[in-house]
């Protein structure tokens, strides 16, 4: 079966940059969207011809300008959206409503992965404010996409290593703390950290998949299936240094979001879901849900020993 092709909306960011890569090279014909908002800023554009040396095509098209979308849509057969979704940066998500109607409009393509890569928002109904108008609005979204049939793929792509692993989970910091570490409850809730270019590379795998077909695609790979005690432990083994340990209760975690703007806030609450509630590994996947790993045993993804030891 030829390989589809791919438009990445969203390219230059996070995730999006890494989902070019691993379409270019699991061997998809790949499109980025070269949006003109994109202005001045030489850093995104920079990375857009990198992509294009890579062997990406850059295809003109603006939010502003619905039929430059149709346009770009209906040069591929599977779009893939990974605007921004965190309020410490941009907060993106109901734009893709307009990618929506696109592909709508279009009328030929065979999947659309909109932009999740966190939490299952079908699971999250009772997430706290204000970071819970990320799941209403992924909602709002996953509505639209099934309201016009449009054939999709929902990617819950667990913790990013990136934010989790390299700090052991503290907040306010990317790098793993010097003498002391604070345990989220008794640190032994189970989570779920992907390296972010596996994330990618699952993501590419599962585009051409009939298993993964109108379902939510969840990578939760059992060796990366720990609890902060045990990312912790890993550290401390690979450092030879052990960190002490102060416990910080739920009610204390919630306390200290009080005073925090609302970015933080928001955070923050994500934080607190995963960290005390397991939202990430507290259900059985469904029939309508896979999980990566399973369907993809030949990927060798990261482990997170091999993860940490370059901050050794």
């Amino acid at each position: 079966m030829a390989k589809s092709k791919v438009l990445v909306v969203g390219a230059t960011g996070y995730i999006g940059k890494r989902i070019v890569k691993a379409s270019i090279d699991q061997g998809h014909i790949t499109y980025v969207l070269q949006r003109p908002e994109t202005g001045l800023d030489i850093d995104k554009l920079q990375l857009l011809l990198s992509f294009k040396k890579q062997g990406a095509r850059l295809v003109e098209g603006s939010f502003s300008d619905q039929q430059s979308l149709v346009e770009a849509v209906k040069k591929v057969d599977v779009v893939i959206c990974t605007m921004s979704g965190v309020h410490f940066k941009s907060h993106n998500i109901l734009m893709q409503l307009k990618l929506v109607d696109a592909i709508k409009e279009a009328g030929n393509v065979k999947r659309f992965l909109p932009s999740e890569f966190g939490m299952d928002p079908a699971r999250m109904e009772h997430a706290l404010a204000p970071g819970r108008e990320t799941f209403d609005q992924k909602m709002i979204v996953r509505k639209a996409i099934e309201d016009a049939k449009i054939p999709f793929t929902y990617v819950s792509a667990s913790c990013f290593a990136g934010y989790f692993v390299g700090n052991l989970s503290q907040l306010e910091t990317l790098t793993p703390p010097k003498d002391k570490v604070c345990l989220y409850g008794d640190g032994n809730v189970k989570a779920v950290y992907m390296d972010e270019d596996d994330i990618a590379t699952y993501t590419i795998k599962a585009i051409d998949d009939p298993r993964a077909l109108n379902k939510t695609l969840y990578l939760r790979p059992p060796e990366n299936t720990l609890s902060q005690r045990q990312l912790v432990e890993i550290w401390e083994k690979l450092s030879g240094k052990k960190l002490e340990k102060i416990i910080i209760s739920g009610e204390d975690f919630l306390a200290s979001m009080k005073d925090k703007d609302y970015a933080a806030k928001a955070g923050m609450g994500h934080f607190y879901h995963i960290c005390y509630e397991g939202s990430l590994t507290n259900f059985e996947i469904g029939e309508d849900g896979e999980e990566a790993s399973n369907l993809y045993p030949e990927v060798k993804y990261t482990r997170m020993d091999e993860y940490l030891n370059i901050f050794v």
